[in-house]
Formats: structure tokens, sequence, C-alpha cells
């Protein structure tokens, strides 16, 4: 409907869970280090906490969570429990658990005693086959005191050197305030790690909205400033109200026939599908119209996430239900899985990496179809403005989510103890990077590669002969800026002049593009400019 208006390929602010969308902020970093730590490090058995409001990303981020499990503490073979639904008796949750797991458990339902029993057992054996397991319990703040004492007396289940069960602990702010009662003093003392996710902030939610917006095949996000502005107010920053706003702004404009969404259109989207605030109760972004869809939305998407759609790791162990799920999009023989690398094989790449890294930079230039003989590699690493006729360099600093904005491949400049290279950048999704290095491609976790790159990189963009910068008055340069801005950001009969109306107008083009939005036109915003266009290599938009 409203998708080739906008030149989407796919609705960018679908509530139903899809890997290729997410989105984490810094604090979800946060949140997935603390809790990796938690269960790896620092956890040894005991409890992990999350809490954040509805809509915050918890679920998503338990998600990834178990994902990157397998790969803690040498790839240890994981079996992991998740309940989903918390409001139990304690026998009730014991079944569950046991269910969960597989296990045999005819003639014992009811019995806390007898399943606690078959629960211990084979906690025991698979301690003794080098398993860990793990229970996640989502939505705990729905726990009755009973039930949450019975997941405390699991973590009693240990050998004289360790515990057997790590327990995960997912609820709204209310699972904090239960965990403070004096009668839970004994479970909140064993909690080894702790997070409280909150919203978005205004700079986060401008990124969130490019991001997914980006991610369906759109270029130029239609929301100016001012709507975005408005997305944050009325969502509160929460990921699910920001989908549910942006979306119905969408239909919105789509139904005026406009190109750009300003914040009436948000206004009146917001108005539509939120619902009304009630005098002196909780906020308005906290009660959404349509919450319980969403919500069984979000629970299916974590429960069909489960199964797999792709070959399941080796180091992950998984019931035997989901086992034999058909793995519908197996890599094709052609296309073998691309590797996995910790923080630590990291370091070891970048040590062995050959001086100058010539392969990343022969690389880069062969992407885009640029001479790569050993005169072209040198010319390219040293990085001038303008490398031939038609092709330029940009080198600078930024944060990989504004460099994924661009959607085109850069070099990384990674260093570890004295050892420096230089690795393409080939795509990256909310948890990894897939990255090229003296040859050699790879993903790597993106908290483990902020370990050696802090944020230097290169880049190759193609444009017409003779740019020039500083942009002046009267060149071709600013004509060229003139005619991309237009019609977007410009009117089709403006004037190539650098005025303040030039000045707004790269001002809300920057701005789109996540870049610092000062109106000044230069290397960054031209390679911005170029990056419009449809030719030239693009970042990988999932790496599955």
């Amino acid at each position: 409907m409203y998708l080739e208006h906008y030149g989407l390929k796919e609705p960018p602010f679908s509530i139903t869970p899809d890997p290729r969308f997410v989105f984490l902020s810094e604090r979800h970093r946060d949140a997935l280090a603390h809790l990796l730590f938690g269960i790896g490090q620092g956890g040894g058995g005991g409890f992990v906490q999350l809490t954040g409001e509805v809509g915050t990303g918890k679920t998503t981020l338990s998600r990834l969570l178990l994902e990157q499990i397998p790969q803690l503490e040498n790839s240890v073979p994981t079996r992991v429990a998740l309940v989903l639904n918390p409001r139990l008796s304690p026998a009730e949750l014991l079944e569950t658990i046991c269910e969960e797991l597989r296990l045999d458990i005819e003639g014992r339902r009811g019995s806390a005693k007898a399943l606690t029993d078959t629960l211990n057992a084979y906690l025991l054996e698979a301690y003794a086959q080098g398993l860990r397991v793990v229970l996640v319990i989502d939505e705990a703040q729905n726990l009755s005191v009973e039930a949450l004492e019975q997941v405390r007396l699991l973590t009693n289940l240990e050998t004289d050197t360790q515990k057997l069960l790590q327990i995960i602990l997912l609820g709204q702010p209310e699972l904090r305030d239960m965990l403070a009662r004096p009668e839970l003093r004994q479970l909140a003392q064993r909690i080894t790690a702790r997070y409280h996710l909150t919203p978005l902030d205004a700079n986060e939610t401008t990124a969130y909205l490019r991001h997914r917006y980006r991610v369906a095949g759109g270029l130029h996000l239609p929301f100016d400033a001012a709507a975005i502005r408005r997305i944050h107010a009325h969502s509160g920053g929460v990921p699910r109200l920001i989908n549910v706003i942006a979306e119905r702004a969408l239909l919105g404009g789509y139904a005026h026939d406009d190109t750009r969404i300003d914040a009436r259109t948000v206004d009146r989207a917001a108005r539509e599908t939120l619902a009304p605030r009630a005098a002196g109760r909780i906020p308005r972004w906290l009660v959404p119209a349509g919450l319980g869809v969403a919500a069984l939305a979000l629970i299916a998407g974590v429960y069909a996430w489960r199964v797999p759609t792709r070959p399941t790791p080796a180091s992950v162990v998984v019931p035997a239900r989901t086992a034999t799920a058909p793995a519908t999009t197996q890599a094709a023989p052609n296309k073998p899985a691309v590797p996995a690398i910790d923080a630590e094989g990291l370091a070891a790449r970048i040590a062995g990496a050959a001086p100058a890294s010539p392969l990343a930079w022969k690389q880069l230039l062969q992407l885009w179809q640029l001479p790569s003989d050993d005169l072209s590699i040198g010319i390219a690493a040293s990085c001038p403005f303008a490398i031939s006729t038609d092709a330029y360099c940009l080198h600078a600093r930024g944060a990989l989510d504004r460099i994924a904005t661009q959607d085109r491949p850069v070099l990384l400049h990674l260093a570890d103890a004295g050892h420096e290279a230089w690795a393409v950048l080939l795509g990256a999704d909310a948890r990894r990077a897939r990255l090229s290095l003296d040859g050699k491609t790879f993903d790597i976790d993106r908290i483990a590669l902020a370990r050696y790159w802090n944020g230097d990189y290169a880049a190759l963009w193609r444009g017409p002969s003779g740019i020039a910068w500083p942009v002046t008055n009267g060149t071709p340069t600013l004509r060229w800026v003139r005619d991309r801005l237009t019609p977007h950001y410009l009117p089709i009969d403006a004037v190539a002049q650098l005025d303040a109306d030039m000045q707004a107008a790269v001002r809300r083009f920057q701005d789109d593009s996540g870049l610092v939005s000062d109106g000044v036109i230069g290397p960054e915003t031209l390679m911005a400019l170029a990056a419009r266009g449809e030719t030239g290599p693009r970042l990988l938009r999932g790496l599955e």
C-alpha cells in the first residue's frame, strides 16, 4: 500500500519480532554485557535480573542473550528452559521446568519433592556431561512469593564447587519492588548481575527510526525533526510505541500524498493509536491501544524464535521437539557459514596482520571497481580527498551506528598492544559486525569489537569528476550538492547558493543521515550525499 509511495521494500515499523530490525542502544549493549558477565565470569549459578518498562526491549534482549550464551566459557554446551507464563503454583512451575528440559515426570506431577529430585538428578547428570543449564523466566513480576521461594530453592542444587542451575529473571519494574521485600532477601542476595532497561532518549529514538527505515529499504527518512521529537514525546522512547506511532504516521502521510511527515501528522497518529490518558493515573505511553495483541505477538515471536530456522550451533543443546524442526534457511553448499571469533581471537588476528593492511585497501578498492595495483593502494592508503578524477577518500571518526546509516563498506582502524590493522567492514546488525582482515572474513560481537576500535575509520566513495572541498559559491560542487538535495530538501528551482535556505536544507539532510547537524558541507556530508545514489557497494543488511 504505502511501501511504493515511500520507496520501501517492506514495512519498517512492524511490531512482529524480526532479528534484522533489532536496534540496540548503548544502554541495551550495556545491559547485554552485564547479563553475559553475570552468566559467564561472574555467575557460577544464582540469579541474573533484567527489568524494564513494557515495550523497552527486554524480550528482544533476552533472545540476544540466549544466542550469546554458547559463546561463553569456551562454548560450553547449553540447554535452556524458558518459562513464558509464570502465573503458576510452585509445583506447576517445577513441572513446567521439567517439561522444558524434556524430563520424564509421569507419576511425579503435583509432588514438589519428587519433581525437585528429578530435576536435581538431571542437573547432576548434565554437570557430569559438561553441560550448562539455564532457566529463563519471562514476566517474572507475575511469580507469587511462594513460587519465587521455590525458584530460590532451585539454586541450592549444587556440587561442592559450583551451582548447577543459572536463572535469569526478566520482568517489569515491579519485580525490583518484589525482591526488595524482607521475606525475599535471601533471593535478592543471590542476584549476581542486575540491570534496569530504560526507554530510548531523543537521539536514540532518531537513530532507531533511521535504522529500521534503512533496513526496510528506505533512503530518505520522511519524518522531519519536529515529527521525530513528537514521536519521542508521545512514545516516551518505548520502542514498541515508537513503532505503533510511526507506522500510523506513515499511513497518514500516504493518505494525504505527503512525502514529508510533520509534527501534526504524528500528533494525529498518536491520538489514533494510543489510549487516552486517565487523570492522575499511569502515563499515556504505558497504555497503548492493542497492547494485549502486541504482547501476544511478542510471546508468539519468542516461542517461534526458539525453533531454529537455520542449523543450530554445535555448542547448543536443544530440546528434542525443536531438534527435528526443518532448517529452512540453511546456507547453500557454495556459501559456507561465516565463522565467529571472540575478543581474544580478534586480538590475535590484529597481531598477525600485515603492516599497513594492503589487502584491506585492495579489497575496498575492488568493491568500488577501482584500480587496485600497488600504486593505487599506496595512494588510497594515504587517503587524500581525491584519489582519482571520480573517487574520493574520507578519514574520520564515528560510531558504528552512524557508519551503518551511510550503508557503505569502510575500513576500521584496529589496535591492540602496539599492533595495528585495517579491517573491511562488510556488514553490521544490532549485535555483530562482519569484518575482513588480511583476506579472512569473520563475524564478531560489537561489544568485543569496541575493545580494539576507537571509532577511527576510512571510507571511499564515488562522485562526479572535479568535486572539491571546501565547497564555495559558483563551483560545480555546490551545484551538485543542490541537485542531490532536490527535491526532498530543496525546491526544484532552488539556486545553488550558500545561503540560509541551503544551510537549513543541509541541516535537515544531515539530521536524516545521522551526521552532526551543523549545516556545513564537509567531507562526511559530501560522502553521505553520494551514498544516496543507487550504484556502489552496500553493507550487508543481515548477518545470517
